[in-house]
């Protein structure tokens, strides 16, 4: 581009009564910019123009690009360049803006590579690579006794994850006598069931580390001390690694059998942090605890054999929690204490909740195939009726509204949202096609529907309030859901 026009560009951005070197600096901040949303565009176009094709490109065994690694690299640079942008008037005037800058674009670069990582000591690298620039960020204000100690508290999980995906990597490198991914995968089925197991227990443990699985949950909600469009770059990116890594090694899960770990795992944690966001009063400790429930459904959705769902999941969260993130302070300013609702519901609407679900349901499974079957994609559509028949609940309960109103805007607002759904998850079924066991049903089994029926009544529990009428545990969500010690008013900042 023509030097003559991109400095007037750049000049036109930066406001008037800045020093040379803040504008200097905001020269570097508007070409960050342009580089990411570039980056985006170029990943979009790719994508686009590949997407029929479904094309596979491999680097002398070191990078390999396929229609996963695609959509995860348009999904991760269109994040960071929104909150690139979003900071580049958030944080005016911040010490360490320049600081947070690089780390966020070191952060998605990483990503990046991570991703498409196909040689082993490329793909650890990458992981570790991921942690140290978040810890940075969650540290990123050094003058701040309590962010570094979140930031330190955070490298050490970081750390104990890396080693963890280390150790079951190279276990299973060594074993297959190959360093590429792709040809790992290739020869697991040749592998003992002890050395697949054992690997996917390490690789399962620096999965639920970084997504901040039970009981690995407070580096996350310490994590608070980041600045905003670090926390959404944190909630909408970093912690959906877990569903990325898993979905990596679908086929190590599909043949070490370990399912039912990732949802006992996973089922838990979306429960028990589902409680403890009720019990929040802070908005950014509320996102927290929604962030590990949805990292708990993600896991769910692997351990039902759904990594494609998982994949599905954690693009939609990351639109979703970037969102309420950026728009925290608007939440705060508007918002005033006021009593909770109890959950009263009359015969006719709890008629109209029941027919929604099972509609919304039923549309699911039509376009999806889900649920169609009597396999785990049964779980799949139970969940959809869950949400489809809360999110009627809330509008049939608004008294604000006509009866008219009442039974047009559910079906309405389900329609849509489901079809954007069954969009996302069709499109993202074909582009990893060439990740064979990403979407494997499995048959339904005794301890499977036990677990379910035990994760409804753990839902209706935390739906009705029953937990506040037992003091020990809500005294034990209280306790359950703090940061580490050290992060919290332990410093005189003046004197760090």
């Amino acid at each position: 581009m023509n030097k003559q026009l991109v400095v007037p560009l750049l000049s036109s951005l930066i406001p008037n009564d800045y020093s040379p070197k803040e504008e200097n600096f905001f020269n570097y901040l508007s070409i960050i910019n342009i580089f990411l949303w570039l980056l985006f565009l170029g990943n979009l176009t790719f994508l686009a123009f590949s997407f029929s094709d479904n094309i596979v490109l491999d680097w002398e065994g070191i990078i390999r690009i396929n229609g996963f690694t695609l959509i995860i690299w348009t999904t991760v640079t269109f994040f960071s360049a929104i909150l690139n942008t979003y900071s580049k008037s958030y944080l005016i005037g911040f010490k360490y803006h320049h600081r947070f800058v690089n780390f966020s674009l070191g952060f998605t670069l990483f990503v990046m590579l991570f991703v498409a990582a196909n040689h082993v000591a490329l793909f650890i690298f990458s992981w570790l690579a991921m942690g140290f620039f978040m810890a940075g960020l969650i540290g990123i204000n050094a003058d701040w006794g309590e962010a570094k100690e979140a930031a330190k508290f955070a490298q050490k999980n970081f750390l104990l994850g890396t080693l963890s995906l280390a150790a079951g990597v190279l276990l299973l490198a060594f074993r297959t006598n190959s360093l590429q991914i792709n040809e790992i995968k290739d020869g697991l089925n040749k592998l003992p069931q002890v050395i697949l197991t054992v690997a996917a227990i390490f690789v399962i443990i620096a999965a639920i580390i970084q997504s901040a699985i039970y009981p690995f949950h407070k580096w996350l909600l310490s994590a608070m001390t980041a600045p905003t469009p670090a926390s959404a770059l944190m909630h909408a990116g970093f912690v959906n690694g877990a569903g990325i890594l898993l979905a990596i090694f679908s086929s190590l899960i599909f043949y070490s059998q370990t399912f039912t770990l990732l949802l006992i795992i996973g089922g838990f944690t979306a429960i028990i942090a589902q409680f403890t966001k009720l019990l929040q009063v802070n908005v950014k400790q509320k996102l927290g605890c929604s962030t590990i429930a949805q990292m708990g459904f993600m896991i769910m959705q692997c351990g039902l054999g759904f990594f494609n769902a998982a994949v599905v999941h954690l693009i939609l969260h990351g639109f979703y929690k970037a969102y309420l993130f950026l728009s925290s302070g608007e939440t705060v300013e508007y918002s005033k204490p006021e009593k909770s609702d109890q959950i009263l519901i009359k015969p006719i609407q709890a008629v109209v909740v029941l027919v929604n679900g099972i509609l919304g349901a039923f549309l699911f499974a039509k376009l999806t195939g889900k649920g169609t079957a009597f396999d785990s994609g049964i779980f799949l559509t139970l969940i959809v009726a869950i949400t489809v028949g809360q999110i009627t609940y809330n509008i049939v309960k608004q008294q604000k509204l006509s009866i008219w109103q009442k039974a047009f805007f559910p079906p309405f607002l389900f329609l849509i949202g489901i079809g954007i759904y069954a969009l996302f998850y069709n499109g993202v079924t074909f582009l990893m096609a060439d990740m064979p066991m990403a979407d494997m049903p499995l048959p339904l089994t005794f301890f499977q529907i036990t677990f379910g029926i035990i994760f409804l009544i753990g839902f209706f529990i935390m739906k009705l309030g029953v937990y506040k009428k037992v003091p020990w545990l809500y005294v034990k969500l209280i306790n359950l859901s703090q940061p580490y010690s050290k992060t919290t008013l332990m410093f005189n900042t003046k004197k760090v």
